[in-house]
């Protein structure tokens, strides 16, 4: 656990100085105890109970197994900004360059609410790199404000080689600045909350000549038949920070053979790309939803997860992606639900996972 260490020795262990268990032990054992499909402390605690003698093999544990009231509490107190820099880093470190599509998008924690305020559940900001199908970075939404969370979240980036994609939500001057300097190009969603470059996005989408747009093919998935167009044009008279092309994506799509209204999308790019391209990206941007946000549900039941006191609900987050991107790198074939399992029913497997992210 090499690597571990040296990523996540710089978060600071908030415990008085006669605290019995490593803090590093401690967050190595609750990654270990969800990547065999623990949700929440009760669970980190039986799972290092069972698992102690092979625990064991790659930490000490000189106090023996850690209890619920111990993971609880160091979860609750770390600091989630310095867990989230030591995770940035730790990604980097074995995800190697970024490239290619990074989509920023929030989700809600609807479990992380406390008594009485369940309509305001905590709000975070994820970072996923689509094409390595690797979480980057989380940042919490500091009052729900997502725009200010996803600035903070790529301000600890190296964006060079990529292209940030958001909705229109981070349609922003400033969030430009922040791709901009990190070393990104931007794919922006625009839409009728900015209208101003609404307007004049449509217009120039609306004079440009339709023969340079693509048109991708007619494809059947999940019952329906979708089609989409891309147009291309170079950006002029819009005043925004390092704007080069405003892009339409139209997407037509069929429900039963029957015809829906089509969906047209404005985006503001930083970077001319061709139109087969912007359709690439365009679609990548859902792979959020689809392969990280729909995933943390359903295979780590983070929706459902009840850890809502102090930082806690953050930290254990953050856990949870650690996870996923470690169960991802593995090269073993099966879905995440299938490695979930397999490594909490066999140690073999289990350490080649913690082995694999040394």
């Amino acid at each position: 656990m090499e690597a571990f260490i040296s990523c996540f020795s710089a978060v600071e262990d908030p415990r008085a100085c006669n605290a019995r268990h490593d803090l590093l032990e401690l967050m190595f054992v609750a990654l270990a105890a969800v990547l065999c499909g623990a949700e929440d402390c009760t669970d980190m605690a039986e799972f290092s109970q069972s698992k102690l003698d092979f625990l064991r093999q790659v930490v000490k544990l000189e106090h023996g197994a850690p209890s619920h009231d111990t993971f609880s509490r160091v979860f609750r107190l770390i600091e989630p900004e310095a867990f989230e820099v030591a995770f940035a880093k730790f990604t980097a470190s074995f995800a190697g360059a970024l490239k290619g599509v990074v989509a920023i998008d929030g989700k809600a924690l609807r479990g992380a609410y406390e008594r009485g305020r369940k309509s305001s559940p905590l709000h975070l900001v994820n970072v996923w790199a689509a094409e390595t199908r690797l979480v980057i970075g989380q940042r919490l939404a500091p009052g729900r404000n997502e725009a200010l969370g996803a600035q903070q979240a790529l301000a600890l980036l190296n964006l060079e080689g990529c292209i940030v994609t958001a909705d229109a939500l981070h349609c922003r001057a400033d969030t430009a600045k922040i791709i901009l300097e990190a070393g990104g190009d931007y794919a922006l969603a625009v839409k009728a909350n900015q209208p101003t470059l609404w307007a004049k996005a449509q217009a120039l989408i609306e004079a440009a000549d339709p023969a340079t747009q693509a048109i991708q093919f007619p494809t059947k998935a999940h019952d329906r038949m979708e089609a989409r167009a891309a147009l291309i044009v170079p950006a002029q008279g819009i005043d925004f920070p390092g704007l080069a092309a405003v892009a339409c994506v139209e997407t037509h799509c069929k429900r039963q053979a029957k015809p829906q209204e089509p969906i047209v999308r404005f985006f503001l790019l930083s970077t001319m790309l061709s139109a087969d391209r912007m359709l690439q990206v365009a679609r990548t941007h859902w792979t959020i939803e689809n392969q990280l946000h729909w995933v943390l549900d359903v295979d780590f039941g983070e929706d459902a997860a009840r850890s809502r006191k102090d930082n806690a609900p953050q930290n254990i987050a953050l856990i949870r992606k650690l996870a996923l991107n470690t169960l991802r790198q593995n090269p073993a074939k099966g879905s995440i639900k299938t490695k979930i399992k397999r490594a909490g029913w066999d140690n073999t497997f289990l350490l080649s996972l913690l082995g694999h992210m040394r």
